[in-house]
């Protein structure tokens, strides 16, 4: 049963990756139909934050109300419902339709994503080892399928039409497998001898580890989500390269991302996470410098390689850490899985206002500035054996914890 429920989880990470980079990769294509500037675009993204804001903002009630499956199921069921809307109402230039169907991508996956992080996180206490990367390593291997189909389809101009319908019904396929065999994990009950000394308000979880690892988590989502947004338009408008020369790169981006996913737990059991997420965050942002810097599309290709491998385990490193404790696992992980979500899909707006005015190369200084934060709050990371001391909550005495 274990066997197929992590399947089922890793099947909407996928299904999830996929949805994003079908979308990502004809970007260019959309913008060109709808005939808008940057910073339009960035309004027109905007669908995608708010859907996801709103899906993640109310995931964390919903989740401890209804539990995962749920949300999971409902995160399947609303991106593929969003995509259609993209690809029927982008070749007939209506930018609102494209904004609602953004939306509905954007609320399905913020409430799955949470589920999925949440109960990712159980299985992985359950099993005593790694999960969550594994479960990240899936969307990324989703954006490299989607990503590498994407350079295929625009390189022999398949129509935008043509492409997002195919794209939703694979997803529809990922949905339905992933529906039929999820099997939320039992989760450990609380210490009575804890429950007897809590006081009669629920024991808030924000503490300060909690808080620096929710950093760590929004400035690695940020990073994520600057490329993932960005990188083909910073290709085609700042280097002038062809739109399946931009998918190209962001698909390298993505396939640099599932390498250090799938290769990097090793490196995880044998130096701890803290020591390496100091590197993810350390290489991370000499990739983003170095597209910065940039000055030909060779360079920037190789630069944001660079860049996916070196924040590829940050953010499910510091989900790990928020799920290391046996009874509040949960609700960590959604405190922070919350804050970086939310940075993943409200950040490249705002990455495009200052594109408009600074250029995307400067907008990028944002998430390089971003991973060395992250850099310094990573021995928050570090295993329950090195942090159970007791912990301040960051709470007043008088706030009733969530």
């Amino acid at each position: 049963m274990i066997g197929r429920h992590r399947a089922a989880l890793f099947a909407t990470s996928t299904m999830t990756g996929f949805g994003i980079a079908s979308w990502i990769t004809r970007t260019p294509a959309v913008r060109d139909e709808l005939g808008a500037s940057i910073e339009a675009m960035g309004i027109v993204l905007l669908g995608l934050s708010i859907g996801s804001m709103i899906g993640i903002l109310g995931a964390g009630v919903l989740v401890r109300r209804l539990g995962t499956r749920p949300l999971i199921v409902l995160g399947g069921m609303l991106p593929v419902a969003g995509m259609l809307l993209v690809a029927l109402l982008a070749p007939a230039q209506l930018a609102v339709g494209v904004w609602a169907g953004l939306f509905l991508i954007g609320f399905g996956s913020g409430v799955a994503e949470i589920g999925l992080n949440v109960e990712a996180a159980a299985v992985e206490r359950q099993l005593s080892r790694p999960v969550v990367p594994v479960l990240h390593a899936c969307f990324s291997l989703g954006t490299v399928i989607g990503g590498a189909a994407g350079i295929v389809l625009t390189a022999v101009r398949t129509p935008v039409l043509v492409h997002l319908l195919v794209a939703a019904v694979v997803m529809a396929g990922l949905a339905t497998f992933a529906a039929a065999n999820l099997r939320p994990v039992p989760r450990v009950a609380p210490d009575p001898s804890a429950a007897a000394v809590a006081t009669p308000r629920l024991r808030s979880v924000i503490t300060w580890q909690v808080l620096l690892i929710a950093v760590i988590t929004l400035a690695m989502a940020f990073a994520e989500g600057a490329a993932s947004d960005w990188l083909p338009l910073l290709m085609t408008t700042d280097h002038g390269a062809p739109e399946a020369v931009g998918s190209l790169v962001f698909t390298g981006f993505a396939l640099a991302m599932f390498v250090g996913r799938s290769a990097g737990t090793p490196l995880v059991a044998r130096f701890g996470r803290a020591p390496v997420i100091r590197v993810c965050a350390a290489v991370g942002a000499v990739g983003v410098l170095l597209v910065v810097v940039s000055p030909n599309p060779v360079l920037t290709a190789a630069a944001a390689g660079v860049w996916g491998l070196g924040i590829a385990l940050g953010f499910p490193l510091a989900i790990s850490a928020a799920g290391d404790h046996p009874t509040d696992g949960d609700r960590r992980v959604s405190v922070v899985a919350t804050a970086g979500y939310i940075a993943f899909l409200a950040g490249p707006p705002a990455l495009g206002f200052l594109g408009e005015h600074l250029g995307l190369q400067t907008a990028m200084l944002v998430p390089a500035a971003l991973l060395v934060v992250a850099l310094l709050a990573a021995p928050a990371t570090r295993s329950r054996a090195v942090v159970d001391a007791p912990e301040q909550s960051v709470s007043a005495p008088s706030a009733s914890g969530n």
